[in-house]
Formats: C-alpha cells, structure tokens, sequence
C-alpha cells in the first residue's frame, strides 16, 4: 500500500469513540486491532526507508560522505514528515480499508 498518498491527519484531532468501535462492539478490542495494524505499518514504512537508504551506503567512509549526503538527509526528511502509523491505521480502520477476524470464534462455528 502507497501510504505516501494517505490522507491521515498529521495533527491530533479527536474522533468519535462510537465509530471507532462501531466494527467490534467493543473499544478494547478494536484498539488491539489498530495497535495491531500500526505496528504493520510502522514495520514496513521502516523496511522501505532501509531499502532507500541503502541505496546511498558506501563501503569506505570518507570525511565528506558522513558529513554531506543531502540526498539521503531529504529521504529522510520525507519519512519523517509521513502521518504516524496509528494515524494512517485508524484513517484505514474508519473507512472499512482494514480486515480483522477472531479465531476463537471461527473454532467455534
């Protein structure tokens, strides 16, 4: 998923707890679920910054490389300035974007 296009609110803004446990029944469990969700968001926009950063590793280090990479310093920049992970999973979560399921219960049926 392209999260660089993501409308998610960069700011704090507060949200209506009724629609946020609205898929669940139950706040706690929906929580887990988001927690769940940012976490895999989180891991692979950590990924995709490694793979870009690579890009700019050298194996001899000189004096100027460490101290002026400004390409690699605006990569950087970027993904730094992307919505946090939790924000960009309950913007997912709040439209219908993120599929959950409860084993216990599929056991069960």
């Amino acid at each position: 998923m392209d999260y660089k296009k993501t409308d998610a609110a960069k700011n704090t803004e507060t949200r209506d707890k009724n629609r946020i446990d609205a898929p669940t029944n139950n706040l706690y469990e929906a929580l887990v679920v988001l927690s769940k969700r940012a976490d895999q968001i989180g891991e692979d926009l950590k990924v995709e910054l490694h793979e870009k950063l690579e890009e700019f590793a050298t194996q001899n280090d000189s004096l100027e490389e460490i101290f002026e990479n400004k390409e690699q310093i605006e990569v950087s920049r970027f993904y730094e300035s992307l919505p946090k992970p939790t924000a960009i999973a309950l913007n997912e979560w709040l439209e219908d974007k993120v599929y959950f399921r409860r084993p216990n219960q599929e056991e069960e049926d």
